[in-house]
């Protein structure tokens, strides 16, 4: 009566709120949890889900789906609390009785067992298929897809019917409990994976009922197209050109895909033309895009105007790790976005299934594109007037209060100098894995005092995936050691370096008696200009070597985990998105790995100004060593040009086959690159953003033209160029 009270209730009175006494409903079987929270299930599923019920108190760790209820108390739990039938409160008094005597079982331990526990096996083979899904298990998917198949032959029906049924609701009990944050993306890539293997086996059974049905018709089969009407809506999603970085992107193609989309991944490095053309081809409902270097901003930008200039009408997204709301309210936005198709930035995975099922609703839409353009206005706003507000120095300014480092603490002369190739056994940099970044990938986050490995193994809420998740990680990790299947290689160099004439860069040899002659090669650097009240010095990478007169020296390395693309592609063409999304998390881990040990080398042998440090892994990972590591591209210096002088000088793509796209994204993408520096007093920083001054005379001094060079350096510009 309370469920179709509430339901009657929520018709006629629909702005009214209703709460409900839920654990009154079970109080009769307190002790027994597992009968109490399976009937909660079924009454919160039929007063909320089905009838509108707002509020209930409840225990959240402990709820449960109705596919999460055991199977012997599904349908007695159900009845009870639909009334269906007369005995349903004594069946459901007896299955109580049989959990309390397994329960006394369980307490001492063992003993005869009193009934036979029942398996997932021994489900109906629809029942089977949809908890399979719901568990990622996918040992038995072939075989119960078959019976399945085979199940709905005999009566008539077609192979789509599996899909359509049992698949499809383990889907959308996917899809429920993600959007409910009752499940983790570990968890969903599983049940992509089972979803995958499943469709795949069914296929040449659905072409073979398609292809015999329009031969009927009189039709030729071979002049049809592709029947998408079942999809929740089609997407496209790429990663743009001159970027090779994809884990971001396969993740959100993977959600979207358990949702029901048909998503049409296009690859990486993509050019703008291949991206629209490809849009039009599938006649897409909306257009993702994808990046990690700051390189790709614009690029997206570009994809934007010329959306604009084709006149194109599907909603615009944005995701990555170098993008940002803000970026895309003040660059992207403006390029394309109205009322009917937006521009939006999508934070992580566990949000596209929200933007998108937002954006292709009728219904929804309207008020949800309103929201975010009121919302990317106000950050245009807030923007501007920060530009307006925020004050910055003079180059000449800024270099008058540069930080310069001491020159008796120099680090001493290398054992050698030059540039050499480094391989690495995978066994070898295993210790020095910084397991942090590889769960935030996994969108796997623990609350404080849970934060990080391996307290998030303690986090009542992800700490039990987390360690399915790293078990999984360690299990092929494992094989890849075992079999080789990636390989470690890179290069490094050690230069003897000098501060340039102008003091703003640095100029290197290939060996000390050049030292002073025409450089081998120069690294420009950017300055520190916004000002910043009671700021002594304004930072630039130049500053932490020493001028010409003295013996200073810098170092560099290249790095690369080679294969992963080969295995990822082996795992996607098995249909296993898991193992091809792992194989990749785990290639990143390993080459930051790599190049954690090759900076420990460098320190304590191969330059040796640090021969006895002996610092534990964590104080690795809390840079508690002399010296500093910062990449081209990144806060302390922006501009990834500078990669091509690296590149140029150690010859690094002859010495171990790593690439530059022409974005500058190194390629494979499992890459690491940067400059080394010995002074105990260098640090990093972010330059911030930068005055037209700075790169009017940094552009001379790379010999670049400035609207060039402009491009390059775009997201830390403080004017528009």
């Amino acid at each position: 009566d309370f469920i179709e009270a509430t339901k009657t209730i929520k018709e006629l009175c629909p702005w009214c709120k209703i709460s409900g006494g839920v654990s009154n409903l079970s109080f009769g079987f307190r002790g027994v949890n597992v009968v109490r929270e399976s009937i909660h299930a079924y009454f919160l599923h039929h007063a909320c889900v089905s009838s509108g019920m707002d509020v209930g108190i409840v225990n959240a760790a402990e709820m449960l789906h109705p596919v999460e209820v055991p199977p012997q108390l599904r349908e007695v739990c159900e009845d009870a609390v639909l009334n269906r039938r007369p005995d349903a409160t004594d069946r459901l008094l007896a299955a109580t009785e049989a959990e309390k005597e397994a329960m006394e079982l369980r307490k001492r331990g063992g003993g005869a067992v009193a009934v036979k526990k029942k398996s997932w096996r021994d489900l109906p083979i629809a029942e089977r298929l949809t908890h399979a899904l719901v568990k990622g298990i996918s040992e038995h998917v072939d075989k119960d897809t078959e019976e399945m198949r085979s199940e709905i032959e005999q009566r008539g029906g077609k192979t789509l019917e599996v899909i359509e049924g049992p698949l499809m609701q383990g889907m959308n009990v996917v899809g429920d409990l993600f959007g409910a944050g009752k499940m983790f993306l570990p968890q969903v890539i599983k049940s992509a994976r089972v979803m995958k293997k499943a469709v795949a086996y069914l296929l040449p059974f659905m072409e073979k009922e398609k292809r015999d049905n329009l031969i009927a018709q009189g039709l030729d089969p071979d002049a049809q197209g592709d029947d998408d009407s079942q999809y929740a809506g089609k997407f496209l999603i790429a990663t743009v050109k001159g970027d090779v970085h994809d884990i971001g992107k396969n993740i959100v193609a993977v959600v979207l895909g358990c949702n029901n989309y048909k998503v049409y991944d296009i690859g990486v490095m993509c050019t703008c033309e291949s991206i629209l053309d490809a849009a039009i081809e599938h006649d897409v409902d909306a257009i993702g895009l994808s990046g990690l270097i700051t390189p790709s901003l614009d690029e997206m930008v570009d994809v934007a105007k010329e959306m604009a200039k084709r006149n194109f009408k599907v909603p615009l997204l944005i995701g990555g790790a170098t993008t940002s709301k803000m970026h895309t309210a003040v660059k992207v936005a403006p390029q394309y976005a109205s009322d009917e198709h937006p521009v939006i930035h999508v934070l992580d995975a566990s949000r596209a299934v929200t933007v998108v099922s937002s954006l292709l609703s009728d219904e929804l839409k309207p008020d949800y594109v309103a929201d975010v353009q009121d919302e990317y206005a106000e950050l245009r706003d807030e923007y501007y007037a920060s530009l307006e507000d925020r004050k910055y120095l003079t180059l000449d300014q800024a270099i008058a209060k540069r930080g310069d480092v001491a020159i008796e603490k120099v680090a001493p002369v290398p054992t050698h100098l030059g540039a050499r190739v480094v391989e690495e056994d995978l066994a070898a940099v295993v210790p020095f894995i910084d397991w942090n970044p590889f769960f935030q990938t996994w969108e796997l986050r623990g609350r404080y005092p849970n934060r990080g490995y391996p307290k998030i193994f303690n986090d009542e809420t992800v700490g039990a995936e987390a360690k399915k998740l790293f078990d999984d990680a360690q299990a092929m990790l494992k094989k890849i050691v075992e079999t080789k299947e990636l390989s470690l290689k890179g290069c490094y160099g050690l230069y003897a370096a000098n501060r340039s004439d102008g003091g703003e860069d640095v100029d290197v040899w290939e060996n000390e008696s050049e030292r002073g002659g025409k450089p081998a090669a120069t690294f420009c650097m950017l300055r520190q200009q916004a000002e910043v009240d009671g700021q002594q010095h304004y930072l630039s990478q130049a500053d932490f070597v020493t001028p010409r007169g003295s013996r200073d020296h810098l170092g560099m390395f290249a790095v690369a985990c080679f294969g992963a693309e080969a295995a990822a592609k082996r795992h996607e063409d098995a249909n296993d998105d898991y193992s091809k999304i792992m194989v990749q998390a785990l290639a990143d881990r390993l080459v930051e790995a790599f190049a954690e040990k090759l900076h420990r080398d460098m320190r304590v042998a191969h330059w040796g100004y640090a021969a006895s440090e002996s610092l534990s892994h964590d104080d690795l990972l809390k840079v508690k060593y002399d010296g500093i590591r910062p990449a081209p591209g990144y806060p302390s210096q922006p501009d990834h040009t500078e990669k091509r002088t690296m590149w140029d000088l150690m010859d690094v793509e002859k010495r171990c086959g790593i690439k530059l796209s022409s974005s500058l994204s190194m390629m494979p993408a499992a890459s690491v690159s940067a400059l080394v520096f010995a002074h105990p007093d260098a640090s990093y920083f972010a330059v911030g953003k930068v005055q037209k001054d700075q790169v009017e005379s940094y552009a001379k001094r790379k010999g670049m033209e400035l609207e060039v060079c402009e491009r390059w350096l775009s997201p830390i510009l403080n004017y528009d160029r």
